[in-house]
C-alpha cells in the first residue's frame, strides 16, 4: 500500500448518527455525559462564509462497472429490461399516490385546527368588542399562535433538526450529489410533515409548498428502495433499485410530485425538478416524472372532494386554490407590457432586500441560536409577535368594506365597523396566507385602499423576513406570494389615481398576480417552471407571457445585488455544492493543483490486516482507493487498474471474502450484487466488523469488485475541463494520472468546489470540519 502526501484528501465520511462509533482506543470520549456535551457548548459559534464543511460526503451517481455489474446485465434478458422499465412506472404511481395523500392530510389538519382557532378568537373578539377588554382578545391569540408554534419547534429542534425550513435547498444538494445526513429518513418525513401543520396553524408567515417537497422526496426515497432501514421492515422489492443513481431519479419524481401536490401544477412540477431541483437528467425520467405529478395531483383532489362531500367534483387544483380569473380580468394590452417590466424590476429589488435581510438574520442565528430550547424559544416569540402585529393592524385600521351576500371571506371580523360591514384588514391577516393570497387576486376594486395596502405590505414583509429560517417546518413560496400581491394590487390601484382614464386600470386583481410572481421570482430566482406554476394554478394561459418576462426582469435585477434564497443557505451551511459550470476565470487552474494528492492506493491483491488498518485509521477517511497493479515501498506511484469504493470493502470483510477462504474446504458462496445492495445505505462501520489475527494474514482479490475502468484525466487538464467531466457524470472520484498512466491525485467534489468567483476575483474557500 502507498500513500502519496502532499495535501489533505477531502473524501470524508459523512456525519451520520446513523453510522456514528466510539473512535479506536478513544473509550474515554464515550463517557461523556449529556450534560458534559451541553456545558462544552459555546455561547457563540464563529461562522466564516470562506470555509467548506468536510462534514458532508457524496453520494455515488457513477455506476461501479465491475464484474459482478457486467455479469448481472449480461444476463438479464430484454423482457428482463422491459419489466424494470414498468416497475419504475409502478414506482413512481406509487410516490404520487403517497404524495398526494400526504398532501390531502396536511391540507385537513390545517384546515380544521386555524378555522378553531380563527372562530375562537373570532368568537372572543365579538365578546369584548362591545363590553371591552379585547387586549384578552390578543392575548388569545397570541397563545394559539405560540402553542402551536412551540409544538412544531418541539419536534423540530429536539428531535429532527434536519426537518427545518422548506427542506428545498437540501433537496437540491442531495440531487447535485451531496449526502445530506439524514435528509430522506421516514422520521424526517413524520417530522416534517406535523411541523409545518403546527407552523401554518400557528399562524406563521409560512406556507406549506417547501415541505410537500421535500416530503414527496423522502417519501421517493423509501418507496423506491423497497423497505425501511428506520422501522428495519424489508418487503423484498425493488431491490435492484438500491444505488444512489437510481434513487435519485426517483427523489426527483418525488419533489416534483410536491409541487403538483402544493399548486395543481403537474408540469410546473416537473420544469421545478428541471430547472431549480435536479443536477442530472434524461428524456426518459421526464415522462415518468409528469406520470407521478399527475397521480399526486389526481389523488389530493379527488380525496378532498370526498372529504368535502362533493365526490366527482374537483375541490381545488391544489393545496394551494388561487382561483379562476373571469374573463374580463384576462387580457391586457401591449401599453401595459412596460409597466409590467417596471413591476418586474421592482419584484427583483425587493426580492433582493428580502435576501440581504434574511442573510444576516440566519448569520446571528448560526452565531447565537444554535441551541434546540433558544430556537424553541424564538419561534414562539415570532408566533406572538405575528399575532400582536395582526391584531394591531386589524385593530387601528378604520377601513370597513360592506358584507355583501356572496363575500368570501372566511372569518369576517366587524370589530368597529358598522353591522352589515367588516374590516377590510382583517382579511389580510385574520386568515391563511392561502386564503390572503386569493382574496388579493379576486376581490373586486375598492376592497382595500391604499394605505392598508402599504401596512400590510410592510409588516408582512418584515415578518418573512423573520420567520424564514427558524426551526420549524415551513416554505417561502406562499409568503413572498402575498406580499407581491399586495403590493402589485397597491400598484393596480395608484395607477387608476394617477389616470383619467380609469377603466384601463379598472381590475387591480391583475397586478397582484403581476407583484406575486415579481415578488416570488424576486426572492427565489426561478422563471420557466415558476411562469407554469402560476399559469396553471391560476388557470389563465394568457399570463404566460408576462408572467415570464416579469419573472426573466426579477431574477435579472436582483442577480446584480445578491443570489437566489437557496443558493444563500446552501452557501452558509458550506456545502460543496457543484453549480453548472466551473468559474469563468478559472482556466490557468490544472488537474495537478487542484487534486488531493494522500491518495491510498492498495494493490490487486491486497492484506486483510492493510485494508482494516487503512478503514480504521481515523486520521485518514478516504471513500475511494485507486487499485495499482503493484504497491512499491518507496511511495512511488503504481500503474491504475481498478478504483474500488470504502462501501465495497466493508462488505467483503463482513463476508469474508479472502482468498484463502475461497481456495480452502469452508469454501462459501459466490458474493452477488445482492449483498451489496441488502448493505445499501447504511454500510456498517468499519469498528463493527470483527477480524481475527489470523484472517488479518489472509489476502484478499479485489479484481472482481473494483471498477475495472474509472475515469481519470492526464495532470495538465484544466480546472474548467475537469469541472465538467466531474460534473456532467455526477462522478465522486477522478483519478489523476501521468503519462504512463501512474496515480499521482485523486479529484473529488470538495477540491472543485472550493473555487469560486468572488468579488475580487477567483477565491479558494478553506476546509474545515464545521
Amino acid at each position: 500500500m502507498a500513500n502519496i502526501t502532499k495535501k489533505v484528501s477531502w473524501s470524508s465520511r459523512g456525519d451520520d448518527r446513523g453510522e456514528r462509533t466510539p473512535l479506536l482506543n478513544g473509550a474515554e470520549d464515550s463517557k461523556l455525559n449529556r450534560q458534559d456535551i451541553i456545558r462544552s457548548r459555546p455561547k457563540e459559534i464563529p461562522h466564516n462564509e470562506k470555509l467548506l464543511s468536510l462534514k458532508y460526503e457524496s453520494l455515488d451517481y457513477d455506476n461501479s462497472e465491475n464484474q459482478l455489474f457486467l455479469e448481472e446485465e449480461r444476463r438479464m434478458s430484454q423482457m428482463g429490461f422491459r419489466c424494470l422499465e414498468i416497475t419504475r412506472w409502478v414506482i413512481c404511481g406509487l410516490i404520487g399516490l403517497l404524495t398526494g395523500l400526504i398532501a390531502c392530510l396536511i391540507d385537513i389538519a390545517v384546515e380544521n385546527l386555524a378555522g378553531l382557532k380563527y372562530f375562537a378568537v373570532k368568537l372572543n373578539i365579538e365578546k369584548f368588542t362591545e363590553l371591552g377588554g379585547l387586549s384578552l382578545s390578543l392575548i388569545l391569540w397570541a397563545v394559539l399562535n405560540s402553542a402551536f408554534v412551540m409544538v412544531g419547534a418541539i419536534i423540530v429542534a429536539f428531535f429532527e433538526p434536519i426537518a427545518a425550513g422548506s427542506g428545498i435547498p437540501q433537496i437540491k444538494c442531495y440531487l447535485n450529489g451531496v449526502k445530506v445526513p439524514r435528509v430522506v429518513r421516514l422520521k424526517t418525513l413524520v417530522v416534517k410533515v406535523f411541523g409545518v401543520i403546527c407552523s401554518v396553524a400557528g399562524g406563521l408567515a409560512v406556507g406549506k409548498e417547501g415541505p410537500m417537497i421535500h416530503s414527496g422526496a423522502v417519501v421517493a426515497a423509501g418507496v423506491s428502495q423497497g423497505r425501511s432501514t428506520s422501522l428495519k421492515k424489508d418487503f423484498k422489492m425493488f431491490e435492484y433499485f438500491r444505488r444512489d443513481t437510481e434513487k435519485r431519479d426517483f427523489v426527483s419524481a418525488g419533489a416534483a410530485a410536491g409541487v403538483s401536490a402544493a399548486f395543481g401544477a403537474p408540469v410546473g412540477g416537473v420544469l421545478f425538478s428541471l430547472e431549480e431541483g435536479a443536477s442530472f437528467w434524461n428524456q426518459l425520467l421526464t415522462w415518468r416524472i409528469f406520470f407521478a405529478s399527475m397521480v399526486s395531483s389526481f389523488t389530493l383532489n379527488f380525496f378532498l372532494s370526498i372529504y368535502h362531500q362533493k365526490p366527482g367534483e374537483l375541490s381545488s387544483p391544489g393545496l394551494i386554490n388561487f382561483g379562476r380569473f373571469d374573463s374580463d380580468s384576462v387580457q391586457y394590452n401591449l401599453y401595459e407590457i412596460p409597466l409590467f417590466i417596471i413591476m418586474g424590476a421592482l419584484g427583483g429589488m425587493l426580492g433582493a432586500l428580502f435576501n440581504v435581510l434574511n442573510y444576516w438574520l440566519t448569520i446571528f442565528r448560526i452565531r447565537y441560536i444554535h441551541r434546540p430550547c433558544l430556537q424553541v424559544m424564538e419561534a414562539m416569540l415570532v408566533a406572538a409577535v405575528t399575532a400582536t402585529v395582526s391584531f394591531a393592524m386589524i385593530y387601528f385600521s378604520t377601513e370597513c368594506q360592506p358584507l355583501g351576500p356572496d363575500h368570501t371571506e372566511e372569518y369576517p371580523l366587524q370589530l368597529f365597523c358598522a353591522d352589515g360591514e367588516y374590516n377590510a384588514m382583517a382579511t389580510a391577516f385574520f386568515n391563511t396566507p392561502e386564503r390572503s393570497v386569493r382574496s388579493l387576486f379576486h376581490n373586486p376594486p375598492g376592497t382595500y385602499n391604499p394605505m392598508t395596502l402599504g401596512v400590510f405590505t410592510l409588516a408582512y414583509f418584515l415578518l418573512a423576513v423573520w420567520t424564514y429560517g427558524l426551526t420549524v417546518s415551513a416554505g417561502v413560496f406562499i409568503p413572498s406570494l402575498l406580499i407581491g400581491a399586495a403590493w402589485g394590487r397597491l400598484f393596480g390601484i395608484l395607477l387608476s389615481f394617477i389616470t383619467t382614464s380609469k377603466s384601463i386600470w379598472a381590475d387591480p386583481g391583475k397586478y397582484a398576480l403581476i407583484g406575486a410572481a415579481a415578488q416570488l421570482g424576486g426572492i427565489v430566482r426561478m422563471t420557466l417552471s415558476l411562469t407554469v406554476i402560476l399559469v396553471e394554478a391560476t388557470g389563465n394561459v394568457t399570463y404566460g407571457f408576462p408572467i415570464m418576462l416579469v419573472l426573466m426582469t426579477a431574477k435579472i435585477v436582483g442577480d446584480y445585488f445578491v443570489e437566489g434564497l437557496y443558493d444563500i443557505h446552501i452557501k452558509l451551511q458550506s456545502v460543496p455544492f457543484l453549480h453548472w459550470e466551473a468559474p469563468p476565470t478559472s482556466h490557468w487552474l490544472t488537474a495537478r493543483e487542484v487534486m488531493s494528492s494522500q491518495v491510498t492506493c492498495f494493490n490487486r491483491i491486497e492484506k486483510v490486516g492493510t485494508i482494516v488498518d487503512v478503514l480504521s485509521n481515523t486520521s485518514t477517511n478516504h471513500n475511494g482507493f485507486p487499485v495499482v497493479t503493484h504497491v512499491t515501498e518507496i511511495d512511488e506511484p503504481s500503474k491504475l487498474c481498478g478504483l474500488v469504493l470504502r462501501s465495497q470493502l466493508i462488505v467483503l470483510l463482513k463476508h469474508k471474502v479472502f482468498v484463502e477462504r475461497a481456495s480452502s474446504r469452508f469454501s462459501q458462496r459466490k458474493l452477488q450484487l445482492k449483498d451489496f445492495r441488502d448493505a445499501y445505505p447504511r454500510f456498517p462501520p468499519i469498528q463493527s466488523i470483527h477480524v481475527s489475527q489470523d484472517e488479518r494474514e489472509c489476502m484478499m482479490d479485489l479484481t472482481e469488485f473494483m471498477n475495472p475502468t474509472p475515469y481519470t484525466v492526464p495532470q495538465e487538464t484544466s480546472l474548467p475541463r475537469v469541472f465538467k467531466l466531474f460534473r456532467a457524470l455526477g462522478l465522486r472520484h477522478l483519478v489523476v494520472v501521468d503519462n504512463e498512466n501512474r496515480v499521482v491525485g485523486l479529484v473529488t467534489r470538495k477540491d472543485l468546489a472550493r473555487y469560486h468567483l468572488g468579488k475580487d476575483g477567483l477565491e479558494e474557500l478553506q476546509l474545515a470540519q464545521t
